[in-house]
C-alpha cells in the first residue's frame, strides 16, 4: 500500500510512451484537452512534450499534433544517421589505399590449405587433376595398393592420359611383389606414364603442373596440406627429381648387391635400420612392407648370423661386415 503523499510507481518501457500514456494521449487528441489530474501517474506525457499546459486554464493540458511529435523524434535520429553515413564514407576513403596494397600483395588463393577427411582430400585431388595441363608427379610409399585405391587411380589416370598429360610415379620396391599394382602399372605404361621404384620414399606426395602440391598433414593420413606456394612447390619438385634419379624403372631388375652369407639386399636394408635403433613397425613402414614380412626377414638374418637374441643380433650385424659394401669407398 502506498503511503499518503507518495507518488505512485510509474513503470516505463524503453519506448517513448507506456500503455497508460498512449491511452491518455489518444484521449487528449480526441477531446482537445486532458485534465491535469489524470496525467499525474503518467509523467512521460509531460516529459516527452506530448501534453503542454493550457495557457488559458492551468487545470488543463493540451496535446500537440502527432505529426509535430513524430517530427520532433525523427529529426535527431535522421541527423545521427547522416553523421554515421558521413563517418562510414570517411573511413572507406581512409582504408581504400591500404586495401589496394593487400589486394596486390596477397595471392588469389591461400598458399597452404588444410584438408581434413578423405572427402575433402579426394575433392582437392580431383580439382587439381582437372586443372592440370601437362605434368603430374606422384610418390606413393608403402607396398601393394588395395583393389579399391587401384580402381580409383586407374580411372583418374586414364582420364589424365586421354588429355595427353605425362605422369611419373615413384613406388617402393615392395610393389614388385604386388600383382594388382603390377597390373595397374602395365595398363598405365601403355600411355605417357613412367613408373620407378626405390627402397625408401620420404612420404606421399602429388605435384600438378608444379603449381599445386598435396602432402600428408598427419601420420594417419586423415588430413592433408594443399600447397600453392611457388617456393615450397619448387622444393618438393627437387626432392622428387632427386629420388627419381636414384630410382629403378619398374620393369628393370632392382640393382641389389649380390647376397652375402645368405643375406639378401632387402635384408641388408633391414639390418642397417636395425642397428640404427628402429623398431620393427618403423622398419616395415619405411620399406613399404607389412610387419609380419619384416619380422620374417629379421628371423632369417638372425638365423644366418647365428644370433640368439635381439641384442646379440645388432652386435653380430655390426661385426659381420654385411653392411660394408653399402658404405662409400
Amino acid at each position: 500500500m502506498l503511503t499518503t503523499g507518495a507518488k505512485p510507481t510509474h513503470p516505463h518501457p524503453s519506448t517513448p510512451l507506456c500503455d497508460e500514456g498512449s491511452r491518455l494521449y489518444a484521449h487528449a487528441l480526441a477531446n482537445g484537452r486532458l485534465d491535469r489530474s489524470e496525467a499525474e501517474n503518467t509523467p512521460c506525457l509531460l516529459e516527452s512534450g506530448l501534453l503542454r499546459p493550457d495557457p488559458d486554464d492551468s487545470q488543463w493540458l493540451r496535446p500537440i499534433s502527432p505529426a509535430a511529435a513524430l517530427a520532433q523524434r525523427l529529426n535527431p535520429l535522421e541527423r545521427e544517421i547522416r553523421d554515421r553515413r558521413r563517418l562510414a564514407v570517411q573511413l572507406t576513403d581512409i582504408f581504400e589505399p591500404f586495401m589496394a596494397i593487400t589486394a596486390r600483395a596477397e595471392p588469389t588463393s591461400p598458399a597452404i590449405t588444410v584438408l581434413e577427411n578423405d572427402g575433402h582430400i579426394d575433392a582437392a585431388i580431383e580439382q587439381a587433376t582437372a586443372e592440370c595441363t601437362y605434368e603430374i608427379l606422384t610418390a606413393q610409399p608403402g607396398g601393394g595398393r588395395s583393389e579399391g585405391s587401384l580402381t580409383v587411380a586407374l580411372q583418374r589416370g586414364q582420364t589424365v592420359l586421354d588429355r595427353g598429360i605425362t605422369m611419373r610415379t615413384l613406388y617402393q620396391h615392395t610393389v614388385r611383389h604386388s600383382q594388382g599394382t603390377l597390373a595397374y602399372a602395365a595398363r598405365m605404361a601403355a600411355g605417357n606414364v613412367q613408373i620407378r621404384t626405390l627402397e625408401e620414399l620420404i612420404d606421399r606426395m602429388m605435384i600438378f603442373d608444379r603449381t599445386v602440391a598435396l602432402i600428408p598433414a598427419r601420420e594417419d593420413r586423415q588430413a592433408a596440406l594443399e600447397i600453392r606456394h611457388p617456393g615450397l612447390i619448387e622444393y618438393f619438385a627437387k626432392v622428387f627429381e632427386h629420388q627419381w634419379s636414384k630410382a629403378t624403372p619398374l620393369l628393370d631388375e632392382v640393382p641389389y648387391a649380390p647376397s652375402t652369407d645368405g643375406i639378401t639386399g632387402v635384408q641388408r636394408s633391414i639390418a642397417k635400420l636395425l642397428i640404427e635403433g628402429h623398431v620393427d613397425e618403423a622398419i616395415a613402414r619405411r620399406l613399404g612392407m607389412n610387419v609380419r614380412t619384416c619380422r620374417a626377414h629379421i628371423a632369417k638374418i638372425a638365423a644366418a648370423l647365428g644370433s640368439g637374441s635381439r641384442a646379440q643380433l645388432g652386435y653380430l650385424i655390426a661385426q659381420s661386415g654385411i653392411l660394408d659394401q653399402d658404405r662409400p669407398k
